[in-house]
């Protein structure tokens, strides 16, 4: 078989996304062939030997599974935690197959989680530069000034990054709480979480009920569903 990049290889394995899979290579967590990797490394899958973090990496069948969780609060988005605190692994584990989050959910919010083995799906829907939308409902303490409202769905400056400008509405207020919806193309760390922070507003609750097309809908909380097929070619910008 040809040599592929040592970062496709990983996602071929449904193992990291190939963003996740160089920052292990840099960390000195991947071998090949008993020899630490380097970034630029090709591997051919039928011959060289490749662990992660001293266990092996190998393709796995082409049955692929994707699924969406409502994640509650309280559980990290990993596998494991150096902690000892709840993973989402824990949610998925009657799936019968190791499961990767797609991107970040933090551990103090809830809402829509999507899991897959698929590598290759998950780099495309965490590249900066993919075009599905994030959506989430935010509910803050007290009342939202317009200007507060303006200053949310401008740019911020976070950790030496311009963010996109986020489309961000009133949905409901009762005077002492007001609900928002935030519709993000990116997401920097606690990225929703810092925007408020800074324009004085105190965040009770923060669900992600949405990506893309996709919602979060009636799944009681804690449980997951299977993707359908045609969210699954929505996801892969497929047509059907």
């Amino acid at each position: 078989m040809d040599q592929v990049r040592l970062q496709k290889y990983f996602t071929d394995c449904g193992v990291l996304s190939r963003r996740a899979a160089e920052e292990a290579i840099r960390a000195g967590e991947v071998t090949v062939n008993g020899t630490v990797a380097t970034i630029g490394m090709r591997v051919d899958p039928d011959v060289d030997s490749v662990t992660y973090r001293g266990k092996p990496v190998a393709r796995q069948s082409e049955e692929r599974h994707y699924i969406l969780l409502h994640k509650p609060r309280g559980f990290v988005t990993t596998l494991s935690d150096e902690k000892g605190r709840r993973t989402v692994a824990e949610l998925v584990a009657d799936v019968g197959c190791r499961l990767y989050p797609v991107g970040r959910l933090d551990m103090d919010s809830d809402g829509l989680l999507l899991m897959t083995d698929d590598g290759e799906l998950a780099n495309r829907l965490t590249h900066p530069k993919h075009e599905i939308p994030k959506h989430y409902h935010v509910t803050v303490r007290g009342a939202v000034t317009e200007a507060q409202l303006q200053r949310l769905s401008a740019p911020f400056l976070l950790d030496g990054y311009k963010t996109l400008p986020v489309a961000v509405k009133r949905l409901s207020a009762d005077g002492a709480a007001t609900l928002l919806s935030f519709e993000l193309y990116e997401g920097r760390n606690r990225q929703i979480r810092r925007m408020c922070e800074e324009v004085g507003l105190t965040i009770t609750q923060l669900t992600r009920v949405g990506i893309g097309n996709i919602d979060i809908d009636n799944l009681p909380i804690g449980y997951h569903r299977p993707l359908t097929p045609a969210e699954i070619a929505y996801l892969k910008g497929e047509k059907i």
